[in-house]
Protein backbone atom coordinates (compact mmCIF):
# COMPACT_ATOMS: atom_id res chain seq x y z
CA UNK A 1 0.00 0.00 0.00
CA UNK A 2 2.71 2.44 1.11
CA UNK A 3 4.69 1.42 -2.45
CA UNK A 4 1.23 2.32 -4.09
CA UNK A 5 0.68 5.42 -2.63
CA UNK A 6 3.99 7.14 -3.37
CA UNK A 7 3.58 6.15 -6.69
CA UNK A 8 0.37 7.51 -6.80
CA UNK A 9 1.74 10.83 -5.31
CA UNK A 10 4.66 10.99 -8.11
CA UNK A 11 2.48 10.41 -10.65
CA UNK A 12 -0.16 13.23 -9.84
CA UNK A 13 3.04 15.74 -9.23
CA UNK A 14 4.42 14.72 -12.28
CA UNK A 15 1.07 15.43 -14.07
CA UNK A 16 1.38 18.32 -12.38
CA UNK A 17 4.02 19.63 -14.28
CA UNK A 18 3.74 18.01 -17.37
CA UNK A 19 6.35 15.70 -17.20
CA UNK A 20 4.12 12.99 -18.14
CA UNK A 21 2.42 12.59 -21.50
CA UNK A 22 4.20 15.66 -23.28
CA UNK A 23 2.15 15.18 -26.11
CA UNK A 24 -1.16 16.67 -24.02
CA UNK A 25 0.29 19.94 -22.91
CA UNK A 26 -1.20 23.11 -25.17
CA UNK A 27 1.13 23.96 -27.44
CA UNK A 28 1.06 27.57 -27.94
CA UNK A 29 1.74 28.53 -32.10
CA UNK A 30 2.76 32.43 -33.17
CA UNK A 31 2.58 33.74 -36.00
CA UNK A 32 6.07 34.01 -37.73
CA UNK A 33 7.76 37.52 -37.27
CA UNK A 34 8.96 39.75 -39.65
CA UNK A 35 9.85 42.63 -38.07
CA UNK A 36 13.08 44.42 -36.60
CA UNK A 37 15.26 41.95 -34.85
CA UNK A 38 18.01 44.56 -33.52
CA UNK A 39 16.54 44.06 -29.83
CA UNK A 40 14.69 47.91 -29.66
CA UNK A 41 11.78 46.67 -29.11
CA UNK A 42 10.61 42.92 -28.06
CA UNK A 43 8.89 40.42 -30.53
CA UNK A 44 6.01 40.61 -27.98
CA UNK A 45 5.14 43.83 -26.75
CA UNK A 46 3.84 42.57 -23.21
CA UNK A 47 7.85 41.43 -22.85
CA UNK A 48 8.16 45.43 -22.97
CA UNK A 49 10.61 46.91 -20.31
CA UNK A 50 10.68 43.90 -18.61
CA UNK A 51 7.06 42.58 -18.94
CA UNK A 52 5.33 44.77 -17.19
CA UNK A 53 3.20 44.56 -19.91
CA UNK A 54 2.35 40.14 -19.40
CA UNK A 55 -1.54 41.12 -17.97
CA UNK A 56 -2.32 42.44 -21.39
CA UNK A 57 -5.11 39.99 -23.23
CA UNK A 58 -3.14 37.28 -25.33
CA UNK A 59 -5.07 34.39 -27.43
CA UNK A 60 -3.91 31.32 -29.58
CA UNK A 61 -3.92 31.17 -33.60
CA UNK A 62 -5.32 28.37 -36.10
CA UNK A 63 -1.97 26.08 -35.27
CA UNK A 64 -2.71 24.77 -39.28
CA UNK A 65 -2.67 28.52 -40.62
CA UNK A 66 -0.40 31.08 -37.91
CA UNK A 67 0.21 33.54 -40.53
CA UNK A 68 -3.42 33.83 -41.84
CA UNK A 69 -3.99 36.43 -39.32
CA UNK A 70 -4.10 40.14 -39.45
CA UNK A 71 -0.99 41.89 -37.89
CA UNK A 72 -1.04 45.52 -36.63
CA UNK A 73 2.46 46.43 -37.82
CA UNK A 74 4.43 49.46 -36.49
CA UNK A 75 6.82 51.65 -38.81
CA UNK A 76 9.98 53.20 -37.04
CA UNK A 77 11.30 55.47 -38.96
CA UNK A 78 13.65 58.99 -38.21
CA UNK A 79 10.73 60.93 -36.05
CA UNK A 80 12.37 63.17 -33.93
CA UNK A 81 11.68 62.53 -29.96
CA UNK A 82 9.11 63.81 -27.44
CA UNK A 83 10.26 65.68 -24.87
CA UNK A 84 13.68 64.86 -25.65
CA UNK A 85 13.30 61.18 -24.58
CA UNK A 86 11.30 59.17 -26.41
CA UNK A 87 11.63 58.85 -29.85
CA UNK A 88 8.03 59.94 -31.71
CA UNK A 89 7.45 56.57 -33.90
CA UNK A 90 6.97 54.65 -30.49
CA UNK A 91 4.21 56.89 -29.28
CA UNK A 92 1.56 55.12 -27.61
CA UNK A 93 3.51 51.70 -27.59
CA UNK A 94 2.88 49.28 -25.95
CA UNK A 95 -0.98 49.74 -25.08
CA UNK A 96 -2.05 50.66 -28.44
CA UNK A 97 -0.45 47.68 -30.16
CA UNK A 98 -1.54 45.72 -27.63
CA UNK A 99 -5.36 47.05 -27.45
CA UNK A 100 -6.18 48.07 -30.62
CA UNK A 101 -5.82 44.09 -32.44
CA UNK A 102 -7.60 42.64 -29.20
CA UNK A 103 -10.45 45.05 -29.89
CA UNK A 104 -10.65 43.45 -33.58
CA UNK A 105 -9.94 39.78 -32.53
CA UNK A 106 -12.79 40.28 -30.24
CA UNK A 107 -15.78 42.48 -32.20
CA UNK A 108 -15.33 41.35 -35.39
CA UNK A 109 -14.71 38.23 -37.33
CA UNK A 110 -10.84 38.88 -38.08
CA UNK A 111 -8.55 36.47 -37.34
CA UNK A 112 -5.54 38.52 -35.70
CA UNK A 113 -1.99 38.39 -34.50
CA UNK A 114 -1.93 38.98 -30.43
CA UNK A 115 1.60 40.55 -30.94
CA UNK A 116 2.08 42.77 -33.62
CA UNK A 117 4.93 43.81 -35.25
CA UNK A 118 7.55 47.09 -35.74
CA UNK A 119 9.15 47.26 -38.90
CA UNK A 120 11.41 49.38 -40.53
CA UNK A 121 11.47 51.29 -43.57
CA UNK A 122 12.86 48.03 -45.29
CA UNK A 123 11.11 46.20 -48.42
CA UNK A 124 11.67 42.92 -47.11
CA UNK A 125 10.27 43.45 -43.54
CA UNK A 126 7.32 45.58 -45.65
CA UNK A 127 6.30 42.94 -48.07
CA UNK A 128 5.05 40.77 -44.96
CA UNK A 129 2.66 42.86 -43.72
CA UNK A 130 -0.35 44.68 -46.20
CA UNK A 131 -0.97 47.24 -43.42
CA UNK A 132 1.05 49.97 -41.62
CA UNK A 133 0.82 52.36 -39.06
CA UNK A 134 2.80 55.85 -38.30
CA UNK A 135 2.52 57.72 -35.82
CA UNK A 136 3.88 61.35 -34.93
CA UNK A 137 5.14 62.16 -38.42
CA UNK A 138 5.64 65.92 -37.49
CA UNK A 139 9.42 66.08 -36.98
CA UNK A 140 9.97 63.11 -39.81
CA UNK A 141 12.86 63.19 -41.73
CA UNK A 142 13.35 60.88 -44.85
CA UNK A 143 15.56 59.99 -47.30
CA UNK A 144 15.00 59.94 -50.48
CA UNK A 145 15.75 56.29 -51.04
CA UNK A 146 13.06 55.77 -47.65
CA UNK A 147 10.47 57.66 -49.69
CA UNK A 148 11.01 54.63 -52.57
CA UNK A 149 11.09 52.33 -50.26
CA UNK A 150 7.33 53.61 -48.97
CA UNK A 151 6.74 54.47 -52.47
CA UNK A 152 7.25 51.24 -53.86
CA UNK A 153 5.37 49.55 -51.07
CA UNK A 154 1.81 51.38 -51.04
CA UNK A 155 1.77 51.43 -55.27
CA UNK A 156 2.52 47.13 -55.00
CA UNK A 157 -0.13 47.12 -53.04
CA UNK A 158 0.18 48.14 -49.02
CA UNK A 159 -1.62 50.43 -47.28
CA UNK A 160 -0.55 52.84 -44.72
CA UNK A 161 -2.25 54.56 -41.77
CA UNK A 162 -0.71 58.08 -40.40
CA UNK A 163 -2.28 59.38 -37.03
CA UNK A 164 -1.38 61.42 -34.28
CA UNK A 165 0.26 65.12 -35.73
CA UNK A 166 -0.87 68.66 -35.01
CA UNK A 167 -1.26 72.14 -36.31
CA UNK A 168 0.59 74.25 -39.16
CA UNK A 169 3.89 73.03 -38.56
CA UNK A 170 3.75 69.69 -37.92
CA UNK A 171 1.54 69.64 -41.26
CA UNK A 172 4.10 71.49 -43.59
CA UNK A 173 7.00 69.02 -41.98
CA UNK A 174 4.97 66.32 -42.79
CA UNK A 175 4.19 67.76 -46.22
CA UNK A 176 7.58 68.20 -47.06
CA UNK A 177 8.07 64.20 -46.93
CA UNK A 178 4.91 63.42 -49.13
CA UNK A 179 6.01 65.11 -51.45
CA UNK A 180 9.08 62.89 -51.30
CA UNK A 181 7.38 59.92 -51.40
CA UNK A 182 4.77 60.96 -54.39
CA UNK A 183 6.40 63.70 -56.26
CA UNK A 184 3.41 63.35 -59.03
CA UNK A 185 0.03 62.77 -57.40
CA UNK A 186 -1.72 65.04 -54.45
CA UNK A 187 -4.12 63.85 -51.20
CA UNK A 188 -7.93 64.23 -51.22
CA UNK A 189 -9.64 64.81 -48.52
CA UNK A 190 -11.84 62.81 -47.44
CA UNK A 191 -15.60 63.31 -47.21
CA UNK A 192 -17.46 62.02 -44.48
CA UNK A 193 -19.86 60.46 -47.04
CA UNK A 194 -16.94 58.37 -48.16
CA UNK A 195 -17.39 54.38 -47.42
CA UNK A 196 -14.28 54.48 -44.83
CA UNK A 197 -16.36 56.28 -42.12
CA UNK A 198 -19.62 53.60 -42.80
CA UNK A 199 -17.91 50.40 -43.83
CA UNK A 200 -18.50 48.46 -39.86
CA UNK A 201 -19.80 51.23 -37.97
CA UNK A 202 -21.75 54.01 -39.27
CA UNK A 203 -20.22 57.29 -38.16
CA UNK A 204 -21.93 60.24 -38.07
CA UNK A 205 -18.94 63.16 -37.85
CA UNK A 206 -15.63 62.81 -38.95
CA UNK A 207 -14.30 62.58 -34.97
CA UNK A 208 -11.42 64.63 -33.76
CA UNK A 209 -10.32 62.17 -30.44
CA UNK A 210 -7.94 64.57 -28.18
CA UNK A 211 -5.06 62.43 -26.20
CA UNK A 212 -6.40 61.77 -23.31
CA UNK A 213 -4.95 64.88 -21.32
CA UNK A 214 -5.53 67.38 -23.54
CA UNK A 215 -9.39 65.96 -23.53
CA UNK A 216 -9.77 65.88 -19.64
CA UNK A 217 -8.22 69.94 -19.67
CA UNK A 218 -10.90 70.81 -22.39
CA UNK A 219 -13.88 68.74 -20.80
CA UNK A 220 -15.94 71.33 -19.98
CA UNK A 221 -15.13 73.80 -22.21
CA UNK A 222 -15.71 71.07 -25.02
CA UNK A 223 -12.10 71.64 -26.35
CA UNK A 224 -10.51 68.49 -28.01
CA UNK A 225 -7.70 69.76 -30.34
CA UNK A 226 -4.62 70.82 -29.09
CA UNK A 227 -4.51 74.10 -28.45
CA UNK A 228 -1.01 74.59 -28.27
CA UNK A 229 -0.65 74.23 -31.38
CA UNK A 230 -2.20 76.93 -34.25
CA UNK A 231 -4.29 75.34 -36.55
CA UNK A 232 -5.53 72.14 -35.32
CA UNK A 233 -8.87 72.89 -34.25
CA UNK A 234 -10.59 71.13 -37.24
CA UNK A 235 -9.85 67.23 -37.51
CA UNK A 236 -8.88 66.13 -41.15
CA UNK A 237 -8.58 62.81 -42.69
CA UNK A 238 -6.57 62.96 -46.37
CA UNK A 239 -6.28 60.44 -48.68
CA UNK A 240 -3.63 58.99 -51.19
CA UNK A 241 -4.58 56.45 -54.25
CA UNK A 242 -2.53 54.41 -56.84
CA UNK A 243 -3.09 54.45 -60.80
CA UNK A 244 -6.49 51.97 -60.11
CA UNK A 245 -7.76 54.39 -57.51
CA UNK A 246 -7.34 52.09 -54.72
CA UNK A 247 -6.86 54.40 -51.16
CA UNK A 248 -3.02 53.74 -50.27
CA UNK A 249 -2.89 56.15 -47.28
CA UNK A 250 -4.65 58.06 -44.95
CA UNK A 251 -3.88 60.57 -42.72
CA UNK A 252 -5.24 61.55 -40.02
CA UNK A 253 -4.65 64.85 -38.90
CA UNK A 254 -6.01 66.99 -35.50
CA UNK A 255 -6.42 63.66 -34.37
CA UNK A 256 -5.51 60.96 -32.25
CA UNK A 257 -6.88 57.59 -32.27
CA UNK A 258 -3.81 55.82 -30.69
CA UNK A 259 -4.55 57.59 -27.69
CA UNK A 260 -8.00 56.68 -27.84
CA UNK A 261 -6.54 52.97 -28.04
CA UNK A 262 -3.73 53.26 -25.68
CA UNK A 263 -5.83 55.07 -22.99
CA UNK A 264 -9.02 53.01 -22.94
CA UNK A 265 -8.53 51.98 -19.18
CA UNK A 266 -7.52 55.56 -17.99
CA UNK A 267 -10.66 57.30 -17.10
CA UNK A 268 -14.52 55.88 -17.85
CA UNK A 269 -15.47 59.28 -19.69
CA UNK A 270 -12.73 59.68 -22.28
CA UNK A 271 -13.33 55.35 -22.79
CA UNK A 272 -16.85 56.34 -23.57
CA UNK A 273 -16.69 59.70 -25.43
CA UNK A 274 -13.39 58.36 -27.41
CA UNK A 275 -12.49 55.27 -27.16
CA UNK A 276 -15.54 53.42 -27.29
CA UNK A 277 -17.78 55.81 -29.49
CA UNK A 278 -14.51 56.91 -32.20
CA UNK A 279 -11.15 55.45 -31.66
CA UNK A 280 -11.64 51.96 -32.01
CA UNK A 281 -14.67 52.33 -34.71
CA UNK A 282 -13.02 54.40 -36.53
CA UNK A 283 -9.87 52.20 -36.61
CA UNK A 284 -11.87 49.06 -37.76
CA UNK A 285 -13.42 50.75 -40.84
CA UNK A 286 -9.89 51.70 -41.74
CA UNK A 287 -8.67 48.20 -41.06
CA UNK A 288 -11.33 47.03 -42.89
CA UNK A 289 -11.40 48.73 -45.82
CA UNK A 290 -7.87 48.60 -46.13
CA UNK A 291 -8.50 45.02 -46.66
CA UNK A 292 -11.01 44.52 -48.87
CA UNK A 293 -10.01 47.44 -51.20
Amino acid sequence: MLRILRFAIFTAACLAFGLLYPQDRPVTVSPTYFGIKDGEVPQDPREWRGGRYEEFPNWNVDAELPNDVFTFARLRYNSGTWMGRRSKWLIDYPESDLNFPYRLQQITSLQVNPKGAIVDVDPEQLRHYPFVYMIEVGDIWLSDEDAKVLRDYMLNGGFIMVDDFWGFYEWKNFERALRQIFPDREWVELELNHPIFHIVFDLDMKPQIPAVGMALMGRKEGITYEWNKPGSETPHYRAYHDDQGRMCMIICFNTDLGDGWEEEGTDPWYFKEFSEKYAYPLGINIVFYALTH
